[in-house]
């Protein structure tokens, strides 16, 4: 069978879905557009120019005229991407707790939605892409040819996400990014304007108990039935 042009894989926070999602691509020779770290970006140059987050207004118009470019990787640091922000290397920045704290409300704001998702459609009719997200086959790109929602118990994901700030050597605590975890799922999954959701006719896939290999490995054949 063909391989699937367009893939859409959404699921919550730290549930894999950039690791899985660059692997995949890298096997199909395709691009890997983790639209997370849109709303991330937007949220770190909102806190770089101190426009309060509860600024929905002031938030937006950012969102509508900064440039984020997502490059491949520059430095060797265990890094899938480069993330810069109106020429600013911003890539790991983006994943602090201070962030972490701020992107859900951020990425709630439908003027910013709507000012990402234009961006994400256009590079998404490409074709040859895996885009990662929270409304990828529901709202983005809702006629993708395959769509995959990674999913994980809340413990499991704030173990992950532990585990990658430590190892970045950011002072955290498990405790802190579990209750964080547990908030950003509330707002995402709530919020009026594309809320976290299982896309229609998307396959779930639970990988607590998954290696990414296996992840991969079921995703591909997935993709044998399609």
């Amino acid at each position: 069978m063909p391989q699937p042009n367009i893939i859409a894989i959404d699921g919550p926070a730290a549930s894999g879905k950039t690791t899985i999602g660059v692997i995949l691509a890298k096997d199909l020779g395709y691009i890997c557009l983790d639209t997370g770290i849109m709303y991330r970006a937007v949220t770190q140059a909102a806190l770089d120019s101190e426009i309060p987050i509860e600024d929905e207004s002031a938030v937006t118009a950012l969102a509508e005229t900064i440039r984020i470019d997502v490059l491949p990787p520059s430095v060797q640091d265990t890094r899938a991407f480069d993330v810069v922000v109106d020429g600013k290397d911003v890539t790991w920045q983006i994943r602090s707790p201070e962030v972490n704290k701020y992107v859900s409300p951020v990425s709630a704001y439908k003027g910013v939605r709507a000012a990402m998702t234009l961006q994400q459609r256009r590079i998404g009719q490409n074709g040859k892409i895996v885009m990662l997200g929270r409304d990828i086959g529901s709202v983005v790109l809702p006629d993708a040819d395959l769509k995959i929602y990674l999913d994980a118990s809340v413990e499991e994901r704030a173990r992950r996400r532990y585990k990658e700030l430590c190892e970045r050597g950011m002072p955290v605590s498990f405790e802190e990014i579990l209750e964080s975890l547990k908030i950003r799922d509330l707002i995402d999954s709530t919020r009026a304007f594309a809320p976290l959701t299982i896309p229609e006719n998307a396959h779930v896939i639970d990988t607590d108990d998954l290696s990414i290999d296996e992840v991969v490995q079921k995703i591909k054949e997935i993709m044998d039935h399609v």
